[in-house]
């Protein structure tokens, strides 16, 4: 993140000219002038005081000057000492958090919780909207199904703690027994109970290195299949992304360059991947990047803000991609809530 310096490097008229411009410009997405400030900040400085002030705040860079206007508008070290310093989160009504749990608590399934949270996000915020699936390798494993579906396919279906599920098909080279099935299925219900999936991916050949010459040849066949069993690399993978009319319908994407860039954006799942992931590696409770911080090319016009949702051990993240003009007072409590209500929904399945 971009270093802002201490919160004392500002005065107390700085403070003031600061968080008004940001948020008069995040209402109106246009340069704020002085004149205008001089009718909306309590006290009572003239326009002159003022645009002094700006003037001093853009030699430091925390605003800059539109030629084409003789208002300024918010750098990304503006946006971050207001986010840092002078941001008042506003509180979601009882109503709206209410609003918000019925819609979500309708979806049915895993998938379409995660769905159902994304596109909720993305109508509210007016906003792009992310909701990846959970990280499962710290969950821990409850049980272990085999259903064959046929002579040569087999179903795995693993179930952790807090009720997700992974499956995965495998193809066996003749048809097991069903009794078979069974006693190897007990088996392993057995020797990994307790387990977290890491823990399983890890020591799993050793757990049944007294099994590798089992007849039906199944037990091998695990054993060369434990990365696709118990790794969770696709299901981090999977993202739920939605909203995109509702950022296009934003004052920035008027301008066809910044719309392309907003459809690319959309289009490339793996940066967004990449970005949540980098959020995934703070211990703060909300995470928020502006501009140049992405480090991604394609996001640097944008800002994200992104939580992260937990049940048992097992976490995911969800946030919000949008200009830099985004409301963030809104958008914090806003994914807090809807995280806090994936995990309840989650809890309760």
């Amino acid at each position: 993140m971009v270093d802002t310096g201490k919160k004392e490097d500002l005065n107390e008229r700085e403070r003031s000219v600061l968080r008004h411009v940001v948020y008069n410009y995040i209402l109106t997405a246009i340069p704020v002038g002085s004149r205008i400030l001089s009718k909306r900040i309590e006290e009572q400085w003239s326009p002159a005081t003022i645009r002094n002030v700006m003037a001093d705040l853009e030699e430091v860079g925390y605003l800059s000057h539109p030629h084409t206007s003789a208002g300024r508008v918010p750098t990304d070290l503006g946006y971050r000492y207001y986010v840092d310093y002078l941001m008042e989160v506003e509180a979601l009504s009882k109503q709206e958090k209410q609003s918000i749990e019925t819609l979500i608590d309708q979806a049915i399934g895993q998938d379409e919780l995660f769905r159902e949270s994304s596109r909720l996000l993305g109508k509210i915020s007016k906003q792009l909207s992310v909701v990846a699936s959970p990280h499962l390798s710290s969950g821990v494993f409850e049980k272990l199904e085999l259903i064959p579906l046929s002579s040569s396919r087999l179903l795995v279906v693993i179930s952790i703690r807090t009720g997700l599920v992974k499956t995965v098909m495998l193809e066996v080279k003749a048809e097991i027994h069903r009794d078979t099935l069974l006693r190897i299925n007990q088996l392993l219900n057995e020797r990994l109970s307790g387990l977290t999936l890491q823990q399983i991916r890890d020591t799993f050949a050793a757990r049944l290195k007294d099994m590798k010459s089992e007849e039906s040849g199944l037990v091998r066949l695990f054993i060369e299949s434990v990365d696709v069993l118990f790794d969770d690399t696709k299901e981090r993978e999977r993202v739920h992304i939605s909203g995109t009319q509702n950022i296009i319908e934003q004052p920035e994407f008027i301008d066809p360059k910044n719309f392309r860039s907003v459809i690319e954006l959309v289009e490339n799942e793996n940066v967004i991947v990449h970005l949540l992931e980098k959020h995934q590696a703070s211990d703060k409770d909300f995470v928020i990047t502006i501009g140049t911080e992405n480090n991604e090319d394609i996001a640097k016009e944008y800002s994200m803000v992104t939580t992260s949702y937990s049940v048992d051990g097992v976490s995911g993240r969800l946030g919000i991609i949008g200009p830099k003009r985004m409301n963030y007072s809104k958008v914090v409590p806003l994914i807090d809530h809807v995280a806090k209500t994936i995990a309840k929904m989650l809890k309760g399945h």
